[in-house]
């Protein structure tokens, strides 16, 4: 298994279009040594997508960064486990603008080793990443780099039971609101115009949280439109570079072409001449 696990590692880390050719040299040659066990293990090693290969390249540039990203899924769980609100809502704000940012990041790795990432691909890479967070088997073969096939898409955490007895705990300012709102009601009369204050102290709770929510969300979209006009910027830069050496080669081409046609004039004129001559000469 470890030479399998060492083959992996080789392979997973080649950009896709070379992995199949590595794949079967490597297995012909476990063969051709007699570990038939080997081979076949090798021989069943998964082609990647193009999005799962730029997942395993990320992971492998920078593994703190990978690191961290586990570290966030971990505390994503723990918040469903203990039903946490206020923890939940920090983290899922975290988890959009860190993915986002990383989904950009495999965009411009993919780039430097010659391979371009379209908007779509990139957008199956941030759906690889929230898969990882939700799927602990996953995130093991991730964070090596040898992930070798997108994961299920990750629909929250429902896998995750909460603890037996926990209950929903609301944010701690909206607990010191209901602690403060209970103490009111104790001092007054049960009258409407307390009912009144407790249903709109409750509507302004609701706001704020779904203001949060739309905040977490504009600054996710943000991150992901700065990001794309950072690597659109980018590809410009390439494609005018690219660009400007065409021009270069079509200029050299056509002084080329230009002398060549001097030359093709200067030999039509030399055969004229000589094939002059040589009817002059065979006249006399």
């Amino acid at each position: 298994m470890a030479d399998i696990d060492a083959v992996a590692a080789e392979l997973y880390g080649l950009r896709p279009e070379e992995f199949t050719a590595a794949r079967d040299a490597h297995a012909a040659a476990a063969r051709k040594a007699g570990r038939r066990a080997e081979a076949k293990g090798i021989a069943a090693l998964r082609k990647p997508t193009l999005a799962v290969w730029a997942a395993n390249r990320l992971a492998r540039a920078d593994a703190d960064q990978a690191g961290r990203l586990l570290e966030l899924g971990e505390g994503l769980r723990e918040a469903h486990r203990t039903l946490s609100g206020e923890e939940l809502r920090k983290l899922s704000h975290q988890q959009h603008v860190v993915i986002a940012a990383m989904a950009g990041e495999a965009r411009r790795l993919a780039g430097e080793a010659g391979q371009d990432l379209s908007a779509a691909v990139q957008r199956e890479v941030e759906q690889i990443l929230r898969s990882v967070l939700a799927d602990p088997e996953a995130a093991r073969d991730w964070v090596r780099g040898v992930l070798a096939k997108a994961p299920p898409p990750a629909v929250g955490f429902s896998d995750v039971a909460p603890e037996p007895g926990a209950a929903p705990r609301p944010p701690m300012a909206g607990a010191e609101r209901e602690r403060k709102a209970e103490r009111e009601r104790e001092r007054e009369p049960d009258t409407g115009e307390a009912e009144r204050r407790r249903r709109e102290a409750e509507r302004t709770r609701r706001e704020a949280e779904l203001a949060e929510e739309a905040l977490a969300r504009a600054e996710t979209e943000r991150t992901q439109a700065r990001t794309g006009l950072g690597a659109l910027d980018e590809e410009i830069g390439l494609l005018e570079a690219r660009l400007e050496r065409v021009r270069e080669e079509r200029e050299h081409l056509a002084a080329a072409a230009e002398a060549a046609e001097r030359r093709h004039r200067d030999a039509v004129r030399e055969a004229k001449a000589a094939r002059a001559a040589a009817r002059t000469a065979a006249g006399r």
